[in-house]
């Protein structure tokens, strides 16, 4: 198996295996049609030569969004502004549509299956089910898939460790870095008891985050509670529960059905004296107290100009998966304010961004 941080340049080879099944065809009605087009600009010559030999007069690209909320929103809103920076940049016309498929599998299967019968370029999935069906949609035609936001291609099924030259997926992850976040709940709360993971079983982003959580808070010799959900009512009740079984922090990975409900109980815990660490920044604008990890609107761009590279270049060179640096730490001010705790406390942890409490 391959990975690499994803840096200004992307390169070298990549392998996969697909898992989710893809289903009948039919039309995919929850569509944001967010086409963009881009006249030829006469100064960008070798590139746009490249792209119309690979690909034709317009490049067609299919976005698929696992589900809406603010974390793969801001995703595919920076996939969808960097595809329009690079057509500008190339003198070359691209065509995206993006769609949702409001974490349910049946409607992915069937955005799936359109798009690959309309013969788009490359599908951008975000977030693991979504990259999953895309990639076994794709199987017969080798449609390149680009995936964005999956936490764990290895455990996922959508890459493994041997070598297939020719596969047609790659992506980039957001790989979590559980153990810089508990560091910043031991800086913030030195005497902590006992900590609430919130999460949703059936996640595989989650999997592996919280065995490492475990793992990390057994060895400090802190306690913890688990509470797992998997609507937005069962994170609603979760939540209540962990406040009522008196943890002194909460810990969430990356898990999109928490990220759905975040404006729901943010509040909850904040009111309670307690800070909810998370796995996205995204988390963190929608009341949660604070992160450390990947900006997701760079993870766009990096993915927009990965799928780019993979529709000119092809995907022979490239790797199998590409893991976004991270390491920025993103505070709640306001929630911050609530909670009563000065979070200067980690200056020497890294790079410290502020953000207030947003319903995007």
């Amino acid at each position: 198996m391959k990975k690499k941080v994803v840096s200004v340049v992307l390169a070298a080879a990549m392998t996969t295996t697909l898992v989710a099944g893809c289903g009948s065809t039919g039309s995919a009605d929850t569509a944001t049609d967010t086409s963009a087009e881009v006249a030829e600009d006469t100064e960008a010559t070798d590139t746009a030569d490249t792209t119309e030999a690979a690909t034709g007069d317009t490049i067609k690209v299919a976005v698929v969004k696992q589900m809406d909320h603010a974390s793969l929103d801001e995703i595919a809103n920076a996939v969808e502004e960097e595809l329009d920076a690079i057509a500008a940049k190339n003198g070359v016309t691209i065509e995206y549509e993006t769609y949702s498929g409001q974490g349910d599998q049946s409607v992915l299967n069937q955005i799936g299956t359109q798009v690959v019968s309309e013969d788009v370029d490359v599908i951008i999935p975000i977030a693991t089910l979504a990259a999953q069906v895309m990639a076994n949609c794709a199987e017969e035609t080798q449609t390149p898939v680009v995936f964005s936001a999956v936490s764990d291609p290895v455990i996922t099924g959508l890459v493994d460790s041997m070598e297939k030259p020719g596969s047609n997926i790659t992506g980039t992850s957001d790989m979590l870095d559980t153990e810089a976040i508990l560091d910043l709940m031991l800086a913030a709360q030195p005497d902590i008891k006992k900590v609430g993971l919130l999460y949703d079983k059936g996640q595989d982003s989650s999997t592996q985050p919280i065995a490492d959580a475990k793992a990390y808070l057994d060895e400090k010799g802190i306690a913890y509670e688990e509470k797992t959900a998997s609507t937005n009512d069962e994170v609603i009740t979760a939540a209540s529960a962990l406040v009522a079984d008196g943890v002194d922090a909460v810990f969430t990975p990356t898990d999109n059905v928490i990220m759905a409900a975040e404006l729901a109980i943010y509040e909850t815990f904040a009111d309670a004296g307690i800070p909810h660490y998370t796995g996205a920044d995204s988390f963190v604008r929608n009341g949660a107290f604070a992160t450390c990890g990947v900006n997701y609107t760079d993870l766009g761009s990096q993915t927009a100009d990965l799928a780019y590279t993979a529709m000119t270049d092809g995907m022979d060179g490239l790797e199998d998966y590409y893991v976004t640096e991270g390491g920025i730490i993103t505070v709640n001010t306001e929630t911050a304010d609530t909670l009563g705790i000065d979070h200067s406390v980690f200056n020497d942890l890294g790079t410290v961004v502020e953000v207030q409490t947003t319903e995007d």
